[in-house]
């Protein structure tokens, strides 16, 4: 007689297959694909809604409990539709993520990203006034935008020092006006001359605390010739040497000016410079 344990399998199996799946489970094992998402015509009812008209949906719970601020660099992977379903751009096709300051992009991802922690996917409708307008030029999409979105990783931006208001009592000056103060020492013995090529890494703040500038979130140090910035960075920097970090309290008229050209930052500027390297 043979013995069997058929009945015995089958329900198991049956029972694994009938256990609902609750939403948290789903979300658990939600993965972001290029495939053009079911109510990406319009905002679902359960969506996330900001006063700005942003609204969201959390389609995969994060790991981290740290959100961004608009000055970090984040790392994401995303993909992004027309209200007609049609993929206009995704990193997964190009099987690479991007990374960028936050504050770089457009205004529907600077402020949405800020609701994200490290390995959430969010997806995000943006109207035409948070991403690339209604008419947009240069092949961008317009109108209301649909993107996912993976947060991989958060860089924070440098913060800004506590004597950022005002060079302190300690801080060396020149008859210029500018003020500096060594931070780190340097190994090197060489100044560099005004015609030498300088490698730096660098961020600029205004005195009232904000993040105008940073190689140092865009991971990338700057290259230059010495006597092609402003003032205060050609006489500055001459007074380092390699491996040397230092702050510079640059006043207006080393600097930009008081009323600079649109985009550039007004008044004192304060700086930290890492001096990297010296191209004769």
């Amino acid at each position: 007689m043979k013995q069997t344990i058929l009945p015995f399998t089958l329900l198991g199996l049956a029972l694994m297959t009938i256990s609902p799946v609750t939403a948290e489970e789903k979300k658990a094992m939600f993965t972001m694909t290029t495939d053009t998402p079911a109510d990406v015509k319009a905002v679902p009812a359960d969506a996330e809604k900001t006063a700005s008209g942003l609204a969201s949906k959390v389609m995969k719970a994060g790991t981290g409990k740290e959100k961004p601020t608009a000055a970090d660099t984040v790392e994401v992977h995303y993909a992004g539709w027309t209200l007609d379903g049609k993929l206009f751009d995704s990193s997964l096709n190009r099987g690479q993520s991007i990374s960028f300051p936050l504050n770089g992009v457009i205004k529907g991802w600077t402020e949405g990203v800020q609701l994200m922690t490290e390995g959430e996917i969010r997806r995000f409708w943006i109207p035409a006034d948070l991403a690339y307008g209604e008419n947009p030029g240069g092949g961008r999409p317009g109108g209301m935008l649909v993107f996912d979105v993976e947060l991989l990783s958060i860089k924070s931006a440098p913060k800004a020092p506590a004597d950022v208001k005002a060079a302190p009592e300690d801080a060396e000056k020149t008859a210029s006006g500018l003020a500096s103060k060594v931070l780190e020492k340097g190994k090197g013995t060489t100044h560099p001359a005004p015609t030498d090529n300088v490698s730096v890494h660098y961020s600029g703040w205004t005195t009232d605390g904000k993040l105008f500038d940073s190689s140092v979130t865009r991971g990338t140090p700057a290259t230059f010739p010495l006597n092609r910035v402003i003032p205060g960075w050609t006489e500055g920097v001459q007074l380092m040497v390699e491996g040397e970090k230092r702050r510079f309290w640059i006043p207006a008229k080393l600097a930009y000016g008081d009323n600079p050209p649109p985009g550039a930052p007004a008044g004192l500027l304060v700086f930290d410079v890492e001096l990297l390297k010296i191209v004769k």
